[in-house]
């Protein structure tokens, strides 16, 4: 875990909140001069507290009406196993976010998809068929009341 002063925390909170925020702009709103905010957050990233800068964008405008959440579960939980589920997924675009779970389920995804008749096909296409599944249980995703990427720096 890497060492945060204050500054460092600001500088990581504004550049979460607005990635875009030239470094002049950074700066100012943390109390340095660009070139030592420059410095800050190059650290930053050669570290790789910083991983990437990306745009949000809205699934919905760009024609991805539903989200869903699948939970997978695997035959076997060998470790040569798990990778390559995790390999298969890695192909998968509709897929946003894997993440391997402690418990019952091996697996939960977050898939995009355009319309229902997408996800069914994609379901049972790409990832029911996959190597090592023994089921996959699936929720509709309804309506999201927060989505807030990244972590609370306070």
């Amino acid at each position: 875990m890497a060492t945060l002063d204050t500054i460092d925390r600001r500088l990581l909170a504004e550049l979460q909140d607005e990635g875009r925020v030239t470094n002049v702009e950074l700066a100012q709103r943390v109390g340095l001069t660009a070139p030592p905010c420059l410095r800050r957050v190059r650290t930053l990233e050669e570290e790789g507290v910083i991983k990437g800068y990306h745009a949000e964008l809205d699934a919905s405008k760009l024609g991805f009406a539903i989200t869903v959440f699948a939970m997978v579960s695997l035959k076997s939980q060998a470790e040569e196993d798990l990778r390559a589920f995790e390999e298969h997924i890695m192909t998968l675009p509709e897929v946003r976010e894997c993440h391997m779970l402690n418990g019952e389920i091996d697996f939960i995804l977050k898939i995009v998809s355009r319309d229902l008749q997408s996800f069914q096909e994609f379901l049972t296409g790409k990832l029911t068929p996959a190597p090592n599944v023994s089921s996959v249980k699936t929720s509709l995703t309804i309506r999201t009341s927060k989505h807030e990427p990244g972590v609370p720096l306070g």
